[in-house]
């Protein structure tokens, strides 16, 4: 461990350049701007010569995940066989690794159950895990029965650009794409923006009295505090081979992970997946030093920044799709996957976390018109996408942010 006189304002300052917006929200430096106490190189944090830090759960969750994943595009799998990885029952054989199989835990669960989006809010809940569950459902019904057939304008089956095969309903949409990128929002940044760095789950009960006296949990080297975060932090980094030192292997799964390095490989964002970390790391160091007003400053932080990635993909696939439909011989089938993914990451916009905020950068019902605007371009979906369309919703996105269209298509 290593001490630093830490000046909070500098960290603050950094928040203020990279993560304002044009509504002129702002992080706010905290009263107490010089603190000193301890903070590791590396996401390390121990008590009593043990490690403090677990995040076994999301670890598991993001495990399902990749391995429901790799299962879309088998077409031998059943729907009991998907919904079944989606809905999992402990002691049920849904995956091929028994410690998953023995699991209580679920990825439906966690979809839109965050305590400050969700815990009041039962009707969008049901509405967005239907969403996800008719992903899985028309992957079945829809795709796989025509597996072998061409796709055409208000026909399912495959496309191929003579590199890659993309299977698409009749509107042109993969259900895989739709469903892993909503669940990016839908899950690990509703869990970890609004559930886990929500002082809602932070502070609740007796949290802060416990921590303030090292109260652990029950035969854990934890308290309830760090585990919170801890929590949130997992869901970044839950696959990572070095768990304490992420960004040496970014990219370790298909979530949040893969495009924290998608958005810092670019030079317009480059230094995003440090602050994403940095931020971690010295509000968990806060939690152990008891100092609540830098650990809520880092959460605005890592907030602003998960929040700035997902609309930076947003932006990014629909630039790609409308540059790979544009020239002589358009690439359709790379086309169509670009936006299938771009409208997974808009449906994700409404999970992000306005800074100093109890708001998303955009309501339900903003991302709703988003994608009815983005599939009636002629009532055929993709097959019909305008040019215009696909701008007009990237700038929309870029406008609530602090970056350019430009810089995000790159």
């Amino acid at each position: 461990m290593n001490k630093y006189f830490l000046v909070i304002i500098m960290f603050a300052g950094l928040a203020m350049t990279s993560c304002s917006s044009d509504d002129g929200l702002e992080l706010s430096p905290c009263d107490n701007c010089f603190v000193e106490f301890e903070v590791p190189n590396s996401y390390v944090f121990t008590r009593n010569g043990s490690s403090s830090v677990s995040f076994d759960g999301q670890t598991t969750r993001i495990k399902m995940g990749q391995e429901l994943l790799s299962n879309f595009n088998i077409p031998t799998n059943t729907l009991d066989d998907l919904r079944g990885m989606f809905a999992h029952v402990e002691g049920d054989i849904d995956f091929g690794e028994a410690a998953l199989n023995e699991s209580d835990k679920s990825l439906r669960s966690k979809v839109a159950a965050s305590a400050d989006y969700f815990s009041t809010n039962a009707t969008d809940q049901a509405i967005i895990r239907g969403d996800l569950d008719g992903f899985i459902s028309a992957q079945v019904i829809e795709i796989y029965p025509n597996w072998e057939v061409a796709a055409t304008v208000g026909t399912a089956g495959q496309l191929s650009d003579g590199e890659s095969t993309r299977y698409v309903n009749a509107n042109g949409l993969e259900y895989n794409q739709m469903f892993a990128k909503s669940l990016i929002g839908g899950l690990m940044t509703d869990q970890m923006l609004n559930n886990y760095l929500s002082t809602a789950v932070l502070d609740e009960a007796d949290n802060v009295a416990n921590n303030d006296a090292d109260v652990v949990e029950e035969g854990k080297d934890y308290t309830t505090m760090e585990h919170k975060w801890d929590e949130a932090y997992g869901y970044a980094y839950g696959l990572n081979t070095d768990q304490a030192n992420p960004n040496a292997d970014l990219g370790a799964d298909s979530f949040l992970n893969e495009y924290i390095e998608r958005a810092n490989g670019d030079l317009d964002f480059e230094g995003i997946a440090d602050d994403i970390f940095d931020a971690f790391k010295l509000g968990r160091a806060a939690i152990v030093a008891k100092d609540y007003d830098i650990r809520d400053l880092q959460a605005e932080i890592i907030k602003a920044n998960i929040s700035k990635v997902i609309a930076i993909r947003a932006v990014y696939y629909l630039q790609n799709g409308k540059t790979k439909l544009e020239g002589e011989a358009p690439n359709i089938g790379g086309a169509f996957h670009a936006l299938s993914e771009a409208y997974g990451f808009i449906y994700s916009l409404q999970f992000t976390r306005k800074p100093n905020s109890t708001d998303p950068y955009f309501t339900k019902a903003e991302v709703d018109a988003f994608l009815t605007d983005f599939l009636d371009d002629g009532d055929n979906g993709l097959w019909n996408v305008e040019s215009t369309t696909l701008d007009s919703i990237s700038e929309d996105i870029a406008a609530r942010f602090d970056f350019t269209v430009a810089q995000a298509a790159d």
